[in-house]
C-alpha cells in the first residue's frame, strides 16, 4: 500500500510532538506521526528531573547558562548551537506551557526552579519529580485534538527511501542525496507500506536499549541513527554515551532499569562491595559524593577487578523513618523485590542513560540528506559536546523542533512527492524457529556492549566488541534479506548498526575526553 503526507514524522517524544503541531497549525497538508508502540511510550516519559531554561532574571541569565553547557560539554559543544537553544529556551517553556503542560510554581505564580549539577543557578522547571512524563501527557493530549494530525500506533518505520530504492548507487560521497519518505511496518497486516512524504522528522529517542542495563525504555535501539546511516547520512559524536552511576540492580528488570537517584548519596548513602568494604574514598576525596562519571568508572572498575555484576549502596545506618519519608518510592520499589532498604543494602550498578551524538543536523535540524530533518536524542546538533548538562537535553528537543518546523514550511513547495519509488519487496518468510536467533542475537549485542563499549574502554575491548559485531552484521543481514520483515529483527539489525557506530568513533576518538574514557589515553595531568 503507498500512503502520501505532507510531512512524515517517525517518533513520538517531546521532539517529534512538538514538530507535529508546529507544522499541523502552519494548515499546509496532512502530517502523518508514526509511533513504534503506543503514543505514551517514549524516552520523554521517563525523564525525572526537569526540563532546563533561563527565567529568573533577576538573578540568572543566557551567558551563564551557555557557559555552564560548555564546561560541561567539556569545550566540545558547538558554540553556535548552544547560543540557539539557550536564548530560544523561554520560547520554548512557553509554547509547552501554551499546549497544555504544567510546571510547578511558588505561592506567588513564579515558576518554582530547581537546581542540578553543573547548573550556576537555580534554573529547572519542573512538575514534582516526573516532568517528562508531564510534558508527554501535556503534547498528546494537544496531539491527539489536532485534526491535521493522523496518529499511527505500532508502526515500525524500517527504512528511509532515498535514490538507493530507485537503483541508483549511493554512497557516502554522493551529493545531494534526497529522502522520499520511509518504509513502514503495518501491525495488522504484516506487510511493509510505502509512506511517500514531501518533508521526512526522524525523532526515534536514544540508543540505551542496546546496553545489558539502561534507564531507558525497551524501544531505545537506536532505530532512527540506524536507518540513516544505513541511507549513507552522517553520524556524529556516537562515542559519548552518558551513563548513570546507580540504576537498582535487578535482572528481571534492564529495560528501564529503576533509577537509585544521586540524592540518596546526597542523603549520607555509602557505596560498598557486597562483603561491605567500601571502595570510593580509593577514587576521589569526596567518596561517594563525587561526580556522576567518576562514581560509574569506580563502580566499573571494581565490578571488573572483582567479577561482581552489581555493588551496594547502603543507607542501614540512617534513620528508617527518615529514609522512608525521603525515598518512598525507592523504598517501596526495592520492598516490592524483597529488599528492605533501611535494613539492608541496595544491589546498584551503572546503566546507559542517554546519547550525546547521532544524525548529524545544522541549526535547523537538517541532516545531510535533503528533506530529512532528526531532532530530539537521536540528533547530534553539537548542543552537549563531550557530556549532556542535566536538563538540557528536553529544552532541545523543543528549540530544535521549532527550528526545523520553520525551516521545513519554508521550504515545502520545492518539494513534491516522487512517485517512482517501488512497493516493499517481502518476498521469503521467517518460520516460528528462526525467532530464537533475533532474541539471542539481541542478548549478545547487549553483552559485547555492557563488557567492551561500556564506561570504561581499551583497545583489547574494542577490538573483541568489533570482531563479534562483525560476526552478528553478517548472520543478521542474512537472515534479513531471505525472510519477511519484523519489528523484532529490524530492531536487531538497528542495535547492531548503532553498536558498530559506536564501536567505531569510540576507536577514532585517541584521548580521553567527556564521557568518553579509555585505559589506553587516560585523562592528561592538569
Amino acid at each position: 500500500m503507498i500512503r502520501k503526507f505532507d510531512f512524515l514524522i517517525i517518533g513520538s517524544g517531546v521532539a517529534g510532538m512538538s514538530y507535529a503541531l508546529k507544522v499541523a497549525d502552519a494548515g499546509k497538508g496532512k502530517v502523518a506521526l508514526v509511533c513504534k508502540t503506543t503514543l505514551e511510550e517514549a524516552n520523554t516519559a521517563k525523564a525525572q528531573g526537569g526540563i532546563a531554561s533561563v527565567t529568573n532574571l533577576l538573578v540568572d541569565n543566557f551567558e551563564k547558562h551557555i557557559e555552564d553547557t560548555m564546561i560541561a560539554g567539556d569545550f566540545i559543544s558547538d558554540p553556535a548551537a548552544v547560543e540557539q537553544v539557550v536564548r530560544n529556551a523561554p520560547a520554548g517553556i512557553r509554547d509547552l506551557v501554551k499546549w497544555g503542560v504544567n510546571f510547578d510554581k511558588k505561592e506567588d505564580g513564579e515558576f518554582d526552579l530547581h537546581r542540578e549539577g553543573g547548573h550556576s543557578e537555580f534554573r529547572i522547571l519542573h512538575h514534582a519529580d516526573d516532568t517528562g512524563a508531564e510534558i508527554q501527557r501535556g503534547l498528546m493530549e494537544a496531539v491527539r485534538r489536532h485534526p491535521n494530525i493522523e496518529i499511527l500506533e505500532n508502526h515500525f518505520a524500517v527504512e528511509i527511501i532515498t535514490q538507493h530504492h530507485l537503483g541508483i548507487r549511493v554512497t557516502r560521497r554522493t551529493p545531494d542525496i534526497e529522502c522520499y519518505g520511509a518504509y513502514v511496518l503495518n501491525p495488522d497486516t504484516g506487510k511493509v507500506d510505502t509512506y511517500l512524504s514531501r518533508i521526512t522528522l526522524v525523532a526515534t529517542g536514544g540508543t540505551g536499549a542496546i546496553y545489558a542495563a539502561t534507564s531507558n525504555p525497551n524501544i531505545a535501539t537506536g532505530d532512527g541513527i540506524a536507518m540513516v546511516y544505513r541511507a549513507k547520512g552522517k553520524v556524529k559524536d556516537m562515542e559519548f554515551v552518558q551513563f548513570h552511576p546507580t540504576v537498582l540492580f535487578n535482572p528481571k528488570e534492564t529495560h528501564p532499569a529503576y533509577l537509585i537517584t544521586e540524592a540518596m548519596r546526597g542523603y549520607g548513602g555509602i557505596l560498598r562491595l557486597p562483603d561491605g568494604e567500601e571502595f570510593m574514598q580509593k577514587y576521589d576525596e569526596r567518596g561517594s559524593l563525587a561526580p556522576r562519571d567518576i562514581v560509574a568508572r569506580a563502580i566499573d572498575r571494581e565490578m571488573k577487578i572483582h567479577g561482581l555484576d552489581h555493588v551496594c549502596l547502603d543507607v542501614t545506618h540512617k534513620n528508617p523513618e527518615e529514609t522512608k519519608h525521603h525515598f518512598p518510592n525507592i523504598y517501596a520499589k526495592c520492598l516490592s523485590i524483597g529488599i528492605d532498604i533501611t535494613k539492608e543494602y541496595i544491589p546498584v550498578a551503572p546503566s546507559a542513560h542517554y546519547m550525546c551524538g547521532g544524525i548529524k543536523v545544522d541549526l535547523d535540524g537538517q541532516s545531510s540528506i535533503h528533506r530529512l530533518y532528526a531532532v530530539g536524542e537521536c540528533s547530534c546538533t553539537g548542543l552537549h559536546g563531550g557530556n549532556r548538562l542535566a536538563s538540557n537535553s528536553l529544552i532541545e528537543a523543543v528549540v530544535y523542533a521549532d527550528a526545523a518546523a520553520k525551516h521545513a514550511l519554508s521550504v515545502l513547495e520545492r518539494y513534491d512527492f516522487n512517485e517512482d519509488i517501488p512497493e516493499w519487496n517481502d518476498e521469503g518468510t521467517i518460520s516460528t524457529e528462526e525467532r530464537v536467533l533475533i532474541t539471542q542475537s539481541m542478548k549478545e549485542v547487549n553483552q559485547i556492549m555492557e563488557a567492551y563499549v561500556g564506561i570504561v574502554r581499551s583497545n583489547t575491548r574494542l577490538t573483541r566488541a568489533w570482531n563479534r559485531l562483525d560476526i552478528l552484521y553478517e548472520e543478521t543481514e542474512a537472515l534479513f534479506k531471505r525472510s519477511k520483515a519484523t519489528r523484532e529483527l529490524c530492531e536487531l539489525r538497528n542495535m547492531i548498526n548503532v553498536g558498530y557506530l559506536i564501536t567505531k568513533q569510540v576507536m577514532e576518538r585517541k584521548e580521553s575526553r567527556g564521557l568518553h574514557y579509555t585505559i589506553d589515553y587516560p585523562h592528561a595531568k592538569k
